[in-house]
């Protein structure tokens, strides 16, 4: 059985991880990284399993909340509780710093993690067309 680690890391590794989530068209880079999290209070864990990197959790504050803003598993790691012990992990650290929600927003083509999160305690709490009825986004929010 492999041992999975969930950790801190640095914007790099985020960035890299990122690029191997399929969902992810266009992942941001590094300079997206930078203006979205260095004036910010943040936190970006990354899960390994048996030392390599296979997924990842990103998040900041924004407007008085936290804001998780990007996270996957690689598909070949999927049921394994990964993305489950990422936010656990990531609405931990939220609470210590005394955040009173954690909100997201999803596309309406990602049921997984439209359903990943009803499971989880959000609740839907806003919604924006955006032409094509897969990429409406999907706002979800959750009380600490």
């Amino acid at each position: 059985m492999a041992q999975l680690l969930i950790q801190p890391a640095d914007m790099a590794t985020a960035v890299a991880v990122s690029r191997r989530i399929p969902e992810f068209i266009d992942p941001p880079g590094l300079a997206e990284y930078k203006r979205r999290l260095l004036q910010m209070p943040h936190l970006i864990l990354v899960a390994y399993s048996d030392d390599k990197p296979v997924g990842f959790n990103v998040g900041y504050e924004r407007d008085g909340e936290f804001y998780a803003w990007l996270g996957g598993v690689q598909p070949s790691y999927r049921r394994r509780n990964i993305a489950l012990k990422l936010a656990q992990t990531q609405e931990d650290w939220a609470r210590q710093q005394r955040y009173k929600t954690v909100t997201f927003k999803t596309r309406n083509a990602h049921t997984n993690m439209l359903l990943f999160a009803l499971r989880r305690e959000f609740h839907i709490v806003g919604f924006k067309e955006k032409g094509d009825i897969l990429t409406n986004r999907i706002l979800l929010r959750k009380v600490l």
